[in-house]
Protein backbone atom coordinates (compact mmCIF):
# COMPACT_ATOMS: atom_id res chain seq x y z
CA UNK A 1 0.00 0.00 0.00
CA UNK A 2 0.95 3.62 -0.82
CA UNK A 3 0.48 6.78 1.14
CA UNK A 4 -2.22 9.86 -0.22
CA UNK A 5 -0.84 11.73 -2.66
CA UNK A 6 0.37 15.34 -2.86
CA UNK A 7 1.21 15.80 -6.50
CA UNK A 8 3.31 18.33 -7.64
CA UNK A 9 1.51 18.80 -11.04
CA UNK A 10 4.70 19.74 -13.00
CA UNK A 11 6.51 16.51 -12.58
CA UNK A 12 5.75 13.84 -14.99
CA UNK A 13 5.64 10.00 -13.84
CA UNK A 14 3.58 10.22 -10.60
CA UNK A 15 -0.15 8.74 -10.64
CA UNK A 16 -2.40 10.55 -8.36
CA UNK A 17 -3.60 8.47 -5.29
CA UNK A 18 -0.11 6.58 -5.99
CA UNK A 19 2.38 8.03 -4.11
CA UNK A 20 3.44 11.08 -1.74
CA UNK A 21 5.84 13.35 -2.64
CA UNK A 22 8.88 14.58 -0.51
CA UNK A 23 10.92 17.51 -1.21
CA UNK A 24 14.15 17.50 0.55
CA UNK A 25 16.69 18.32 -1.95
CA UNK A 26 17.41 19.99 -5.19
CA UNK A 27 20.09 19.59 -7.37
CA UNK A 28 21.50 21.85 -10.33
CA UNK A 29 18.83 20.63 -12.60
CA UNK A 30 15.92 20.12 -10.24
CA UNK A 31 15.98 16.72 -9.42
CA UNK A 32 13.81 15.97 -6.81
CA UNK A 33 15.13 13.58 -3.78
CA UNK A 34 11.87 11.51 -2.72
CA UNK A 35 10.63 9.86 0.07
CA UNK A 36 11.20 6.08 0.26
CA UNK A 37 7.77 5.18 0.09
CA UNK A 38 7.06 6.38 -3.30
CA UNK A 39 6.66 4.25 -6.32
CA UNK A 40 8.34 5.80 -9.10
CA UNK A 41 6.73 4.76 -12.20
CA UNK A 42 9.18 6.41 -14.84
CA UNK A 43 12.49 7.37 -12.91
CA UNK A 44 14.10 8.66 -16.31
CA UNK A 45 11.24 11.04 -17.07
CA UNK A 46 10.99 12.24 -13.06
CA UNK A 47 14.66 13.09 -12.43
CA UNK A 48 14.97 15.01 -15.47
CA UNK A 49 12.00 17.10 -15.85
CA UNK A 50 12.81 20.40 -14.36
CA UNK A 51 10.22 22.82 -12.12
CA UNK A 52 8.69 25.24 -13.31
CA UNK A 53 8.62 28.23 -11.07
CA UNK A 54 5.00 29.47 -11.36
CA UNK A 55 3.66 26.03 -10.84
CA UNK A 56 5.73 24.56 -7.64
CA UNK A 57 9.18 24.47 -6.08
CA UNK A 58 11.57 27.35 -7.19
CA UNK A 59 14.75 25.52 -9.31
CA UNK A 60 17.89 27.49 -9.10
CA UNK A 61 20.29 26.10 -11.83
CA UNK A 62 23.72 26.80 -12.96
CA UNK A 63 24.85 27.89 -16.20
CA UNK A 64 28.12 27.95 -18.50
CA UNK A 65 28.57 31.12 -19.75
CA UNK A 66 31.29 33.81 -21.06
CA UNK A 67 31.90 36.48 -18.71
CA UNK A 68 33.98 39.90 -18.49
CA UNK A 69 35.18 40.81 -14.83
CA UNK A 70 38.11 43.39 -15.80
CA UNK A 71 37.97 45.52 -19.53
CA UNK A 72 40.91 43.98 -21.52
CA UNK A 73 40.88 40.62 -20.89
CA UNK A 74 39.46 37.96 -23.23
CA UNK A 75 35.97 36.84 -22.42
CA UNK A 76 36.19 33.84 -19.35
CA UNK A 77 34.41 31.00 -19.94
CA UNK A 78 32.74 30.19 -16.27
CA UNK A 79 29.94 28.75 -14.19
CA UNK A 80 27.35 30.66 -12.61
CA UNK A 81 24.28 30.27 -10.34
CA UNK A 82 21.15 31.82 -12.09
CA UNK A 83 18.15 32.62 -10.12
CA UNK A 84 14.60 31.49 -10.91
CA UNK A 85 12.37 33.74 -12.76
CA UNK A 86 10.39 36.33 -10.80
CA UNK A 87 7.41 37.76 -11.87
CA UNK A 88 7.45 38.64 -15.33
CA UNK A 89 10.54 36.94 -15.57
CA UNK A 90 11.55 33.96 -18.04
CA UNK A 91 13.67 31.42 -17.92
CA UNK A 92 15.52 30.72 -21.89
CA UNK A 93 17.68 27.63 -22.74
CA UNK A 94 19.24 29.66 -25.67
CA UNK A 95 20.90 27.75 -28.76
CA UNK A 96 22.62 30.41 -30.38
CA UNK A 97 24.16 33.87 -29.84
CA UNK A 98 25.44 36.48 -32.25
CA UNK A 99 28.74 37.97 -32.10
CA UNK A 100 28.21 42.18 -31.89
CA UNK A 101 30.85 44.57 -31.91
CA UNK A 102 29.25 46.38 -29.02
CA UNK A 103 29.86 43.57 -26.69
CA UNK A 104 33.50 43.76 -28.11
CA UNK A 105 33.42 47.65 -26.91
CA UNK A 106 32.45 46.65 -23.23
CA UNK A 107 35.04 44.01 -23.30
CA UNK A 108 37.57 46.31 -24.69
CA UNK A 109 36.33 49.10 -22.08
CA UNK A 110 35.41 51.20 -24.92
CA UNK A 111 31.51 51.64 -23.76
CA UNK A 112 31.05 52.12 -20.03
CA UNK A 113 29.18 49.26 -18.24
CA UNK A 114 29.34 47.63 -14.76
CA UNK A 115 31.58 44.69 -14.02
CA UNK A 116 31.64 41.72 -13.87
CA UNK A 117 28.64 41.01 -16.58
CA UNK A 118 27.62 38.20 -18.73
CA UNK A 119 28.10 39.03 -22.71
CA UNK A 120 25.42 38.82 -25.30
CA UNK A 121 22.72 40.60 -26.47
CA UNK A 122 21.61 38.40 -29.56
CA UNK A 123 20.42 35.37 -29.11
CA UNK A 124 17.70 32.98 -29.32
CA UNK A 125 16.26 29.94 -28.10
CA UNK A 126 13.35 28.09 -25.73
CA UNK A 127 11.36 29.06 -23.21
CA UNK A 128 12.72 26.81 -20.39
CA UNK A 129 10.43 28.10 -17.52
CA UNK A 130 8.27 31.51 -16.30
CA UNK A 131 7.66 33.01 -13.35
CA UNK A 132 3.99 34.77 -12.02
CA UNK A 133 2.11 36.27 -14.00
CA UNK A 134 3.51 35.79 -17.89
CA UNK A 135 1.39 36.70 -20.42
CA UNK A 136 3.95 37.21 -23.43
CA UNK A 137 5.17 33.75 -24.20
CA UNK A 138 4.87 30.46 -22.42
CA UNK A 139 7.22 27.30 -21.53
CA UNK A 140 7.92 25.50 -24.98
CA UNK A 141 7.54 28.58 -27.08
CA UNK A 142 10.69 29.39 -29.70
CA UNK A 143 12.19 33.71 -28.89
CA UNK A 144 14.60 35.78 -30.14
CA UNK A 145 15.49 38.71 -27.71
CA UNK A 146 15.47 42.16 -27.76
CA UNK A 147 18.39 44.50 -26.48
CA UNK A 148 15.60 46.96 -25.55
CA UNK A 149 12.46 45.82 -23.74
CA UNK A 150 9.48 47.20 -25.30
CA UNK A 151 7.20 47.60 -22.16
CA UNK A 152 4.11 48.64 -24.63
CA UNK A 153 3.26 51.34 -22.01
CA UNK A 154 5.50 54.00 -21.67
CA UNK A 155 5.35 57.40 -23.92
CA UNK A 156 7.92 56.09 -26.43
CA UNK A 157 6.19 52.45 -26.40
CA UNK A 158 2.81 54.31 -27.31
CA UNK A 159 3.79 56.20 -29.72
CA UNK A 160 5.42 54.15 -32.19
CA UNK A 161 9.14 54.38 -30.53
CA UNK A 162 9.73 51.13 -28.49
CA UNK A 163 13.39 51.26 -29.08
CA UNK A 164 13.40 54.64 -26.60
CA UNK A 165 11.10 52.48 -24.18
CA UNK A 166 11.44 53.49 -20.38
CA UNK A 167 12.66 50.24 -19.20
CA UNK A 168 15.74 50.09 -21.28
CA UNK A 169 17.37 52.07 -18.44
CA UNK A 170 19.30 49.45 -17.19
CA UNK A 171 21.19 48.14 -20.18
CA UNK A 172 24.63 49.37 -18.42
CA UNK A 173 23.71 47.73 -15.60
CA UNK A 174 22.14 44.27 -16.30
CA UNK A 175 20.52 45.19 -12.90
CA UNK A 176 16.79 44.03 -13.01
CA UNK A 177 13.98 46.64 -12.40
CA UNK A 178 13.81 45.56 -8.56
CA UNK A 179 17.46 46.34 -7.93
CA UNK A 180 18.51 42.41 -8.05
CA UNK A 181 20.58 40.31 -10.12
CA UNK A 182 20.05 36.73 -12.03
CA UNK A 183 23.21 35.27 -12.16
CA UNK A 184 25.27 34.70 -9.27
CA UNK A 185 28.93 33.05 -8.57
CA UNK A 186 30.29 33.13 -4.68
CA UNK A 187 28.06 35.68 -3.53
CA UNK A 188 28.85 38.23 -6.62
CA UNK A 189 26.40 39.89 -8.65
CA UNK A 190 26.89 39.11 -12.27
CA UNK A 191 24.53 41.52 -14.36
CA UNK A 192 23.32 40.38 -18.16
CA UNK A 193 24.36 42.95 -21.06
CA UNK A 194 21.02 44.76 -21.73
CA UNK A 195 19.34 42.40 -18.66
CA UNK A 196 20.16 39.74 -21.09
CA UNK A 197 23.76 37.67 -20.81
CA UNK A 198 22.97 35.36 -24.00
CA UNK A 199 26.99 34.67 -23.95
CA UNK A 200 25.08 32.02 -21.40
CA UNK A 201 23.71 28.70 -22.28
CA UNK A 202 20.17 29.65 -19.77
CA UNK A 203 19.64 33.41 -18.52
CA UNK A 204 16.31 34.84 -17.10
CA UNK A 205 15.36 38.23 -18.63
CA UNK A 206 12.08 39.70 -18.56
CA UNK A 207 9.33 39.40 -20.35
CA UNK A 208 9.27 42.79 -22.02
CA UNK A 209 13.10 41.61 -23.47
CA UNK A 210 12.06 38.69 -25.37
CA UNK A 211 9.52 38.25 -28.85
CA UNK A 212 8.15 35.00 -29.96
CA UNK A 213 9.34 33.69 -33.20
CA UNK A 214 7.77 30.45 -35.61
CA UNK A 215 9.21 27.16 -34.58
CA UNK A 216 10.68 26.45 -37.76
CA UNK A 217 12.98 29.74 -38.16
CA UNK A 218 16.75 28.81 -37.11
CA UNK A 219 18.16 29.67 -33.73
CA UNK A 220 21.22 31.09 -35.48
CA UNK A 221 19.30 33.33 -37.70
CA UNK A 222 16.63 34.22 -35.03
CA UNK A 223 19.63 35.43 -33.19
CA UNK A 224 20.98 38.00 -35.47
CA UNK A 225 17.41 39.66 -35.65
CA UNK A 226 17.70 40.68 -32.03
CA UNK A 227 20.12 43.59 -32.67
CA UNK A 228 22.60 43.32 -35.86
CA UNK A 229 19.61 43.41 -38.63
CA UNK A 230 16.90 45.97 -37.23
CA UNK A 231 19.82 48.07 -36.50
CA UNK A 232 21.05 47.89 -40.14
CA UNK A 233 18.29 47.64 -41.51
CA UNK A 234 16.17 50.08 -39.92
CA UNK A 235 19.48 52.73 -40.33
CA UNK A 236 18.37 52.69 -44.06
CA UNK A 237 14.68 52.37 -43.63
CA UNK A 238 13.34 53.73 -40.38
CA UNK A 239 16.21 56.25 -38.79
CA UNK A 240 17.27 57.47 -42.39
CA UNK A 241 14.10 56.79 -44.37
CA UNK A 242 15.94 56.15 -47.45
CA UNK A 243 13.58 56.31 -50.68
CA UNK A 244 13.03 55.16 -53.97
CA UNK A 245 15.30 56.34 -56.46
CA UNK A 246 18.19 58.00 -53.79
CA UNK A 247 21.98 57.56 -53.76
CA UNK A 248 22.94 56.31 -50.47
CA UNK A 249 26.51 56.11 -48.88
CA UNK A 250 26.95 53.26 -46.21
CA UNK A 251 29.98 53.28 -44.66
CA UNK A 252 31.21 50.38 -42.94
CA UNK A 253 29.68 46.42 -44.46
CA UNK A 254 29.56 44.12 -41.02
CA UNK A 255 27.11 42.78 -39.41
CA UNK A 256 25.00 46.14 -39.27
CA UNK A 257 26.13 47.69 -42.38
CA UNK A 258 25.30 44.84 -44.14
CA UNK A 259 21.92 45.15 -43.14
CA UNK A 260 21.73 48.69 -43.74
CA UNK A 261 22.68 47.78 -47.64
CA UNK A 262 19.47 45.30 -47.69
CA UNK A 263 17.40 48.07 -45.82
CA UNK A 264 18.78 50.58 -48.73
CA UNK A 265 18.20 48.01 -51.46
CA UNK A 266 14.95 47.15 -50.55
CA UNK A 267 13.37 50.89 -50.06
CA UNK A 268 14.25 50.97 -53.80
CA UNK A 269 17.42 53.05 -53.75
CA UNK A 270 19.23 53.80 -57.39
CA UNK A 271 22.80 53.55 -55.87
CA UNK A 272 23.99 51.89 -52.84
CA UNK A 273 27.46 52.63 -52.38
CA UNK A 274 29.58 50.82 -50.09
CA UNK A 275 33.21 52.09 -48.48
CA UNK A 276 34.99 49.30 -46.35
CA UNK A 277 38.91 48.63 -46.82
CA UNK A 278 38.13 44.62 -46.95
CA UNK A 279 37.83 43.31 -50.00
CA UNK A 280 35.49 40.26 -48.75
CA UNK A 281 33.03 42.55 -47.19
CA UNK A 282 32.98 44.73 -50.67
CA UNK A 283 32.16 41.32 -52.59
CA UNK A 284 29.87 40.23 -50.10
CA UNK A 285 27.73 43.89 -50.34
CA UNK A 286 27.84 43.66 -53.97
CA UNK A 287 27.22 39.95 -54.61
CA UNK A 288 24.89 39.25 -52.04
CA UNK A 289 23.40 42.30 -50.16
CA UNK A 290 22.31 44.10 -52.85
CA UNK A 291 25.29 46.92 -52.90
CA UNK A 292 25.42 49.07 -56.36
CA UNK A 293 28.95 49.95 -55.90
CA UNK A 294 31.86 49.42 -53.30
CA UNK A 295 34.80 51.03 -52.79
CA UNK A 296 38.07 50.90 -50.66
CA UNK A 297 38.03 54.34 -49.41
CA UNK A 298 35.86 56.95 -48.65
CA UNK A 299 37.94 59.72 -51.49
CA UNK A 300 37.09 57.08 -54.21
CA UNK A 301 33.24 57.06 -52.97
CA UNK A 302 33.15 60.92 -52.78
CA UNK A 303 34.15 61.35 -56.25
CA UNK A 304 31.74 58.65 -57.88
CA UNK A 305 29.14 60.00 -56.09
CA UNK A 306 30.13 63.46 -57.43
CA UNK A 307 30.17 62.06 -60.85
CA UNK A 308 27.40 60.40 -61.16
CA UNK A 309 24.93 62.79 -59.46
CA UNK A 310 25.89 64.94 -61.48
CA UNK A 311 27.12 67.58 -58.39
CA UNK A 312 24.38 67.13 -56.76
CA UNK A 313 25.81 64.58 -53.80
CA UNK A 314 23.89 61.61 -51.99
CA UNK A 315 20.81 61.70 -50.10
CA UNK A 316 21.89 60.04 -47.20
CA UNK A 317 25.24 58.61 -45.20
CA UNK A 318 24.94 55.58 -43.10
CA UNK A 319 27.49 54.90 -40.62
CA UNK A 320 27.81 51.51 -39.44
CA UNK A 321 32.04 51.34 -39.01
CA UNK A 322 33.32 49.17 -36.08
CA UNK A 323 34.58 51.87 -34.29
CA UNK A 324 32.95 55.54 -34.71
CA UNK A 325 35.66 58.22 -35.42
CA UNK A 326 35.80 61.86 -36.24
CA UNK A 327 37.31 61.10 -39.80
CA UNK A 328 34.29 58.77 -41.18
CA UNK A 329 31.83 61.94 -39.65
CA UNK A 330 33.68 64.54 -41.39
CA UNK A 331 33.61 62.25 -44.85
CA UNK A 332 30.19 61.49 -44.29
CA UNK A 333 28.75 65.19 -43.75
CA UNK A 334 30.30 66.37 -47.12
CA UNK A 335 29.36 63.81 -49.12
CA UNK A 336 25.72 64.29 -48.50
CA UNK A 337 23.83 67.26 -50.74
CA UNK A 338 21.03 69.29 -50.16
CA UNK A 339 18.38 68.00 -47.44
CA UNK A 340 20.67 65.13 -47.39
CA UNK A 341 20.78 62.83 -44.02
CA UNK A 342 23.84 61.64 -42.12
CA UNK A 343 22.35 58.33 -39.44
CA UNK A 344 25.17 57.68 -37.30
CA UNK A 345 24.69 54.38 -35.85
CA UNK A 346 27.87 53.21 -35.29
CA UNK A 347 29.34 53.89 -31.12
CA UNK A 348 33.10 55.10 -30.50
CA UNK A 349 34.78 57.74 -29.75
CA UNK A 350 34.32 60.14 -32.55
CA UNK A 351 32.91 63.61 -32.55
CA UNK A 352 31.36 65.51 -34.41
CA UNK A 353 33.02 68.97 -35.13
CA UNK A 354 31.79 71.23 -38.03
CA UNK A 355 31.33 74.60 -39.13
CA UNK A 356 27.19 75.06 -38.76
CA UNK A 357 27.29 76.68 -42.38
CA UNK A 358 28.05 72.73 -43.49
CA UNK A 359 24.40 72.14 -41.81
CA UNK A 360 22.72 75.58 -42.71
CA UNK A 361 23.10 76.09 -45.74
CA UNK A 362 22.60 72.81 -47.65
CA UNK A 363 19.80 71.84 -44.72
CA UNK A 364 21.75 68.79 -43.78
CA UNK A 365 20.94 66.74 -41.06
CA UNK A 366 22.83 64.69 -38.64
CA UNK A 367 20.02 61.80 -36.86
CA UNK A 368 21.62 59.47 -34.61
CA UNK A 369 20.29 55.81 -34.44
CA UNK A 370 19.63 53.14 -31.71
CA UNK A 371 18.04 49.89 -33.14
CA UNK A 372 17.72 51.55 -35.88
CA UNK A 373 14.93 53.32 -34.93
CA UNK A 374 13.03 49.71 -35.57
CA UNK A 375 10.03 48.83 -32.38
CA UNK A 376 11.18 45.46 -31.93
CA UNK A 377 7.58 43.73 -31.30
CA UNK A 378 6.39 45.31 -35.06
CA UNK A 379 9.90 45.33 -36.80
CA UNK A 380 11.19 41.35 -35.96
CA UNK A 381 8.30 39.71 -37.23
CA UNK A 382 8.23 42.00 -40.02
CA UNK A 383 11.78 41.07 -40.97
CA UNK A 384 11.32 37.26 -40.48
CA UNK A 385 8.42 37.95 -42.68
CA UNK A 386 10.79 39.31 -45.73
CA UNK A 387 13.35 36.11 -44.98
CA UNK A 388 10.63 33.83 -45.04
CA UNK A 389 9.47 35.24 -48.19
CA UNK A 390 12.50 35.56 -49.81
CA UNK A 391 13.39 39.32 -49.90
CA UNK A 392 16.13 39.54 -46.82
CA UNK A 393 19.09 37.51 -47.20
CA UNK A 394 19.90 36.37 -43.00
CA UNK A 395 21.60 33.01 -43.51
CA UNK A 396 24.19 34.95 -45.79
CA UNK A 397 25.24 37.03 -42.96
CA UNK A 398 26.33 33.97 -41.06
CA UNK A 399 30.19 33.57 -42.00
CA UNK A 400 31.24 31.26 -39.45
CA UNK A 401 29.80 29.38 -36.25
CA UNK A 402 31.89 29.28 -32.96
CA UNK A 403 31.27 26.96 -29.77
CA UNK A 404 31.67 28.97 -26.30
CA UNK A 405 34.94 27.88 -25.86
CA UNK A 406 35.70 29.80 -28.72
CA UNK A 407 34.18 32.85 -28.30
CA UNK A 408 37.98 34.95 -28.56
CA UNK A 409 38.65 33.06 -31.59
CA UNK A 410 35.44 34.77 -32.85
CA UNK A 411 36.05 38.10 -31.81
CA UNK A 412 39.73 38.24 -33.45
CA UNK A 413 38.30 36.79 -36.90
CA UNK A 414 36.03 39.80 -36.56
CA UNK A 415 38.36 42.05 -35.52
CA UNK A 416 40.43 40.81 -38.69
CA UNK A 417 37.44 41.56 -41.09
CA UNK A 418 37.18 37.97 -41.47
CA UNK A 419 33.78 37.50 -40.59
CA UNK A 420 30.16 39.54 -41.94
CA UNK A 421 29.08 37.77 -38.97
CA UNK A 422 29.76 34.91 -36.63
CA UNK A 423 28.14 33.01 -34.72
CA UNK A 424 28.29 31.10 -31.02
CA UNK A 425 26.13 27.62 -31.35
CA UNK A 426 25.50 26.61 -27.50
CA UNK A 427 26.19 22.97 -26.82
CA UNK A 428 23.24 21.27 -25.80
Amino acid sequence: MWGRVELSPSWWGIKPGDAQILWVDLNERGVAALGRDVPLLDKTRVARRPQCPEKGVPVSITTRAAVCRVPGRPWEITELELDDPKANEVRIKFFASGLCHSDDHIQKGDAPMRLPVVGGHEGAGVIDAVGPAVTRVKVGDHVTVSFIPACGKCRYCSTGRQQLCDAGKNAGTGMFPDGTFRFHQGGEDFGGLCVLGTFSQYAVVHEFSVIKIPDEIGFDVAALVACGVPTGWGSAVRAGGVRAGQTVVIYGAGGVGSNAVQGAALAGAKNVIVVDPVEFKRKMATTEFGATHAFATAEEAHEFVVETTWGELADHAIITVGILHDEVIKNAIKVVGKTGQVTITAVGNGWIDENPGMLIGYQRRIQGSIYGGCSPLVDVPLLIGLYQAGKLKLDELITRRYTLDQINEGYQDMLDGKNIRGVIVHEQ
